[in-house]
C-alpha cells in the first residue's frame, strides 16, 4: 500500500471559465493555467503520481508543451491513471478537498464525484470531496483563487 499526496492552487481571473471537478461552474472568473486549470483534478494527479513515485502532473504535462495549452485536465488524469496502471497499481481511495471562498460548489458535489470515478475506473462509494473557505483569510479568502489537496491510497 502507498500514499499519495496532491496540492495545486489557481489564480481566478476574469474572462476564464471556471472548471473543478471536470465539471463547469457558472461564474464571473475562472481558474488561470495552461490546461483548463482544474486545480482538484491537478491535485488527484499529483497524488495518484506521487503514490506511484512517478514524479507529478508538471513533469507529464508541462505547460511549456503547446499540445497541452487549454486541454481538459480530466484527460490528464485518464493519462495519469493509466501510467499508474501500467506500473502494477489499482487506485483504492480518494479523499479531496476544494478551498474556495467563493462560489459555493456543495450543489455540484456529485458530478464531481462521478466525473473522478468515471476517469479513474472507482466506484464512486471510493471518492470523497469536501468543501472549505478560508474564512476570509489570504488571497483565496479575499477570492483571488482556489486551492485543492488530495490523498489516495494505491497499492
Amino acid at each position: 500500500m502507498r500514499i499519495g499526496y496532491g496540492y495545486d492552487v489557481h489564480q481566478l481571473v476574469k474572462r476564464r471559465n471556471l472548471f473543478l471537478g471536470g465539471v463547469l461552474i457558472p461564474y464571473k472568473k475562472g481558474l488561470l493555467g495552461h490546461s483548463d486549470a482544474d486545480v482538484l483534478v491537478h491535485a488527484v494527479c499529483d497524488a495518484i503520481l506521487g503514490a506511484a513515485a512517478l514524479g507529478d502532473i508538471g513533469m507529464h504535462f508541462p505547460d511549456t508543451d503547446h499540445s497541452f495549452k487549454n486541454i481538459k485536465s480530466l484527460v490528464l488524469l485518464k493519462k495519469s491513471c493509466e501510467m499508474v496502471k501500467d506500473s502494477g497499481f489499482s487506485i483504492y481511495n480518494i479523499d479531496s478537498t476544494i478551498i474556495a471562498q467563493a462560489p459555493k460548489l456543495f450543489s455540484y458535489r456529485n458530478k464531481m464525484r462521478e466525473n473522478l470515478a468515471l476517469c479513474t475506473g472507482m466506484d464512486l462509494k471510493d471518492v470523497n470531496i469536501k468543501f472549505t473557505t478560508a474564512d476570509s483569510l489570504g488571497f483565496i479568502g479575499k477570492g483571488k483563487g482556489i486551492a485543492a489537496a488530495c490523498v489516495v491510497l494505491i497499492g
